[in-house]
């Protein structure tokens, strides 16, 4: 089975929560992430732009929506090394009903190969949108598990939940 890795994006700064433009410290995606390594005992890695998207809610929607439109692969500031790790659970907010562009760089810049994914992703209302596919279709070589969608706004308290799920995942 290998090593466990919690990957994931997330931002601080204005989000939308609860149907309202609020300042976090911490990302919603990066709360649940925190919660999965704990559980898992998985090491985290945060997938990180090298040119992160505005701290303003508007100007940053504006540019993930245009990096989405013309299919962008924003390069990433780093990358983990994957040998050793047999399960990646994937975490990321749901960004027009599927996942920011940098994970989609960081699924097609790594051999996925005889791995599992476990995704997740935070909403406030899209859940899982079409990203579990989007995941299948872009690393066809590792198993893709059912995802785990969690609104944003319970990041923070959402650990049953997400016990609940690890143990559905290793069924």
């Amino acid at each position: 089975m290998g090593k466990i890795l919690v990957a994931y994006y997330s931002r601080p700064g204005e989000n939308y929560v609860n149907g309202q433009i609020r300042r976090l410290e911490t990302g919603n995606t990066a709360r649940a992430a925190s919660i999965v390594a704990k559980l898992t005992d998985g090491d985290l890695f945060e997938i990180a732009q090298t040119q992160p998207y505005a701290d303003s809610y508007d100007r940053c929607t504006a540019q993930a929506q245009a990096d989405q439109r013309g299919n962008v692969r924003p390069p990433l500031k780093s990358w983990p090394v994957l040998e050793g790790y047999g399960v990646i659970y994937l975490g990321y907010p749901n960004y027009w009903n599927t996942m920011p562009m940098a994970v989609f760089t960081f699924l097609e810049g790594l051999d996925f190969r005889g791995k599992t994914i476990h995704p997740f992703c935070t909403h406030e209302g899209s859940g899982m949108g079409s990203s579990e596919r989007d995941i299948r279709r872009l690393v066809p070589e590792a198993m893709v598990t059912r995802g785990l969608a969690i609104r944003g706004s319970d990041a923070g308290n959402c650990k049953k939940e997400v016990e609940r799920w690890i143990q559905e995942t290793k069924a």
